[in-house]
C-alpha cells in the first residue's frame, strides 16, 4: 500500500518498538551508555594545559558544548573549554587572542577524518604552534585518514564507532572525552542518559510518552510542520542547536515512496524569545507545536532587591523574589497564555536539576524521540546525503 502522505494509522507501538529494537543491533548510540569510561577518565588525568580547543564542526562539537554550557556555571572548573568550529576568519582570529596556545590541549574531531572545515582550522593551528602528541588528541573513525596522521606522529588516538552517527555521538569520546578532561562527571553523565534507556526498553513511562509523542508529530507533521523548542533557560541555548542539527538533518528525508519529508525545529530561549517569537505563536498561522523545558532547581539563590525604585513603586511585589522562581514563573504564564488559545499542541518537559544525568537525560530523550519518528515517516535517520552533496560540491570547487 503506498501512503502518499506517509503517515499509517494502523502502525501499532508494539511494531514501531520492535522495529527500535532491531535497529539497536547495527545503530551504536542506544548501546553507549552501557560503555567502559575507564580510558577516557584515565587519559583526562593526564592532561596538564588549562585551555581544552576542541577543533570540529557539526556533530563533533554540539551536543558537547551543549552539556559544557548547561553545567560550567555549577562546577569548578580549573581548565576552559573552547570550540573553533567555524571558517569565518574574523570568529578564528578572536577565539585564539583568548588562548594561551602554549598552555593548550587541541582535540581535533572529525568522523571522516577529512572534515574540510575541521582539518582547514586544525592546518591553521599548525602554523602557530608546534603540533606533536604533547599537545594533541585525535577522535575519529580507526581506518580514516586522519587516523593515519595520528599513527604516524604517535598522537594519542580515540575511536567514533562506524554505527554512530556524527549528530548522535555526543556519548561516545566525541563528548565525554573533552568533558572528562576539563573535569564533568562522564559516568553521571552516562547513567542520566541510561535511566531513560532503561526506562523506554523497559516500557516503562518514557515507552508510552515516547511513542505518543512521536506518532502524534508524524500524524499532523501536514498541519504543524514546525516544532518549537522554548528552553526557558540560557543554559540550554547549547542544547537548542544541538536540537536543531539532530532534528532537521535526521527527519529532513526522502521517504520510501520518494516524498519528501521532514520537520522543522526552531530552537528559543526563554524568557528572550518570549518578548519576541512568543506572538507568532499566540496570533499567527497554527503551523507549530511548542514544547517548553523548565528547569525545577537552578541552584542560584539570586533574589531581586528589597529596594523601592522612586516612580516605580507599584514593582515592590518583587522584592526578595527569587530570579528562579520568576523564570519559572513566566514559564507558566507562557504555557497558561498558550493552552488558552486551545488550538496550538504544546508540552511540558521539567528538568530537576542542574546536573549532568538531568541534560543527559533529556538529550538521550530526544535522540530515542528523532528514531521514533523516523521509523513513523518511513526514512533513514542516520544518513544525510543533501549534506554530503554539498560537501563533495565543495571539494570540487577546490580542485
Amino acid at each position: 500500500m503506498n501512503y502518499s502522505d506517509n503517515y499509517n494509522p494502523s502502525l501499532s507501538d508494539t511494531k514501531i518498538f520492535n522495529e527500535i529494537v532491531k535497529e539497536k543491533e547495527h545503530i551504536g548510540y542506544y548501546n553507549l551508555v552501557t560503555q567502559d569510561t575507564t580510558p577516557l577518565k584515565k587519559y583526562a588525568k593526564t592532561i596538564k594545559q588549562k585551555h581544552i580547543v576542541v577543533i570540529g564542526i557539526g556533530g563533533s562539537t554540539l551536543g558537547t558544548y551543549a552539556i559544557y554550557k548547561f553545567l560550567k556555571h555549577s562546577k569548578k572548573l580549573e581548565k576552559k573549554l573552547h570550540f573553533l568550529e567555524t571558517t569565518d576568519p574574523i570568529d578564528i582570529e578572536a577565539r585564539l587572542e583568548a588562548i594561551d596556545l602554549k598552555n593548550t590541549l587541541f582535540i581535533v574531531i572529525s568522523k571522516s577524518g577529512t572534515t574540510i572545515e575541521t582539518l582547514s582550522i586544525f592546518k591553521y593551528i599548525n602554523s602557530l604552534v608546534s603540533i606533536d602528541k604533547s599537545n594533541t588528541v585525535v577522535v575519529t573513525e580507526c581506518d580514516s585518514k586522519l587516523n593515519t596522521y595520528a599513527e604516524i606522529h604517535q598522537i594519542q588516538r580515540f575511536e567514533i564507532p562506524k554505527d554512530v552517527g556524527g549528530r548522535f555521538s555526543v556519548f561516545s569520546a566525541v563528548g565525554l572525552l573533552p568533558l572528562a578532561i576539563v573535569g564533568m562527571d562522564i559516568d553521571e553523565i552516562l547513567l542520566g542518559a541510561k535511566k531513560v534507556h532503561d526506562s523506554f526498553f523497559s516500557k516503562e513511562i518514557l515507552y508510552a510518552t515516547l511513542l505518543k509523542k512521536a506518532r502524534f508529530f508524524v500524524e499532523y507533521k501536514n498541519k504543524f510542520n514546525i516544532n518549537v523548542l522554548f528552553s526557558y533557560s540560557s543554559r540550554l541555548e547549547g542544547f537548542n542547536k544541538w536540537y536543531i542539527q539532530l532534528w532537521g538533518e535526521s527527519l529532513g528525508k526522502i521517504d520510501i515512496n520518494n516524498t519528501h519529508q521532514g520537520l522543522t525545529p526552531i530552537g528559543i530561549v526563554g524568557p528572550i524569545d518570549q518578548h519576541s517569537f512568543l506572538q507568532l505563536v499566540i496570533q499567527g498561522k497554527r503551523d507549530k507545536t511548542l514544547t517548553v523545558v523548565k528547569v525545577r532547581d537552578f541552584e542560584k539563590p539570586l533574589k531581586i532587591a528589597p529596594i523601592t525604585l522612586e516612580g516605580l513603586e507599584e514593582l515592590d511585589y518583587l522584592n526578595n523574589l527569587e530570579f528562579s522562581t520568576l523564570i519559572n514563573t513566566q514559564a507558566d504564564a507562557t504555557i497558561e497564555a498558550i493552552n488558552k488559545e486551545k488550538d496550538i499542541p504544546c508540552d511540558v518537559i521539567t528538568i530537576d536539576s542542574v546536573s549532568e544525568s538531568a541534560i543527559s537525560g533529556l538529550m538521550y530523550e530526544y535522540m530515542l524521540l528523532t528514531s521514533l519518528c523516523a521509523k513513523f515517516m518511513y526514512i533513514n535517520a542516520y544518513d544525510q546525503p543533501g549534506v554530503e552533496s554539498g560537501k563533495i560540491i565543495l571539494k570540487n570547487k577546490f580542485k
